[in-house]
């Protein structure tokens, strides 16, 4: 079996080894693919928003299936452009992803439906977006409503980081560009972040296990927000009655919602929450596997990913029944190798260092996203360059491992988080069998 999988970072080398465990022995094809990509697969250098150019190339190289890893091409509507060549890919259709495209549409579905969210308005302009934000004080949380590479939330907390994001946004700075045009200012919500990410085929769906991300750039989550410096999984907030409850209260209405408004919502549904004292709220939607969640998700997940897939492509999940997952005998975790500078301005082009030592160490997995081979040598090529993945039995020894591969690998200006799992391992002491907890099916 043929399997396009469309993308060039972590999470893409993730699907691709995943995927490459399956049974059917599936021969992988990457658009555009990174050098560790390359020692699984054909790569071929087609942009990833090149939707014409992807369709041509899947039916050039007769693809079975076509897996898409980011949003970009799911917003522009590749789900569509495939289904019409009737051609099968793994995704949502351009007017289901709006959940994630549109922070302003979501919000207003959530709305419509009843899906626990934070309250929030939406707005254009600049000054009845600050005449707003000075009747609701501080702090707020101001989004981008369009893609912005997960840097578009702004977590203020007093009214004049507030002022200074809206203005960036809506302001002559327009920092997000047209992702920005739209603005959703929301409340506060207090609480701890989880993600739970759901396999859809329209009407039914399938979890994978859930997963805790570690967005800001510092220890302690201090500084800016990234695309996210590092994620163990399982997430150990995620209790069996709150994981039913997230999926009573959020998945199934939303899949719902979707089908009768007519957009059968079919892809990975993943579902960004805040466990606040009121329950799971959502912090946003998002139609793609994350990253790095997904690093860490797909190792402790022991279903075949590939006829997961299938089943969703092919609307069939719910004659799985007692085929659901069993709950995961492992923890793993990722931890991000960033550039000097990230998430502002960095350089690339710098020599990486130890990669065979790193994942000679038992449990260790290196997966590379901002690299290229330069005159035969893998260098820097972008802001999170490595995740090492460390897999064992227990989060801690999974923590140890992966910091571990860490310690063997070097280029100028690395920087990392060095307390990623910390949250999950201070719960695991006061709850030693949480971590044990299965996942609904």
């Amino acid at each position: 079996m043929r399997i396009l999988v469309i993308g060039s970072g972590g999470r893409e080398h993730a699907i691709g080894h995943k995927l490459l465990k399956s049974p059917r022995k599936p021969t992988l094809l990457f658009a555009p693919g990174n050098p560790g990509m390359a020692e699984l697969g054909a790569c071929y250098p087609v942009p990833v928003d090149d939707v014409t150019a992807l369709l041509e190339l899947a039916k050039k190289e007769a693809v079975d299936l076509t897996i898409v890893g980011p949003e970009i091409p799911l917003v522009m509507g590749i789900v569509d452009a495939f289904q019409a060549e009737r051609l099968r890919i793994f995704g949502p259709t351009a007017l289901a992803a709006r959940l994630e495209g549109s922070k302003a549409f979501a919000k207003a579905f959530m709305a419509r439906h009843g899906i626990p969210t934070a309250a929030f308005e939406t707005f254009r302009d600049l000054k009845p977006a600050l005449a707003f934000l000075e009747k609701t004080g501080a702090p707020v949380v101001v989004k981008a409503s369009g893609l912005a590479a997960g840097k578009g939330a702004v977590v203020c907390q007093t009214l004049q980081e507030a002022r200074s994001a809206i203005a960036s946004m809506l302001g002559p700075e327009a920092v997000f560009g047209e992702a920005g045009s739209e603005v959703v200012i929301e409340e506060f919500m207090t609480g701890e972040e989880a993600s739970v990410f759901a396999v859809c085929d329209g009407k039914n769906f399938l979890l994978l296990p859930t997963a805790q991300d570690h967005k800001r750039i510092f220890d302690g989550d201090l500084g800016p927000n990234t695309g996210g410096m590092g994620a163990y999984s399982p997430a150990s907030i995620m209790t069996p009655a709150l994981l039913e409850r997230t999926c009573r209260e959020i998945i199934s209405p939303t899949l719902e919602g979707m089908r009768r408004e007519g957009h059968p919502y079919k892809g990975v549904l993943y579902v960004g929450i805040m466990i606040t004292a009121e329950g799971p709220k959502v912090v946003e939607f998002n139609c793609r596997l994350g990253d790095p969640e997904t690093q860490a998700v797909l190792p402790v997940y022991e279903g075949d990913l590939l006829e997961t897939l299938l089943a969703s492509v092919e609307e069939r999940l719910g004659q799985w029944g007692e085929i659901s997952p069993s709950p995961s005998r492992n923890c793993a975790a990722v931890v991000v190798l960033a550039s000097g500078g990230y998430p502002d301005a960095y350089s690339t082009g710098f020599p990486v260092q130890g990669l065979p030592e790193s994942e000679a160490l038992p449990g260790v997995q290196v997966i590379q996203a901002g690299t290229k081979i330069k005159d035969g040598v893998l260098v820097t090529a972008g802001g999170r360059v490595l995740g090492v993945v460390g897999k064992a039995e227990s989060l801690s020894e999974a923590l140890h491992a992966a910091y571990e591969g860490v310690s063997r690998i070097h280029f100028e200006g690395m920087q990392y988080r060095r307390d990623i799992g910390l949250k999950g391992l201070k719960r695991m002491e006061k709850s030693p069998g949480l971590f044990r907890s299965k996942e609904p099916g």
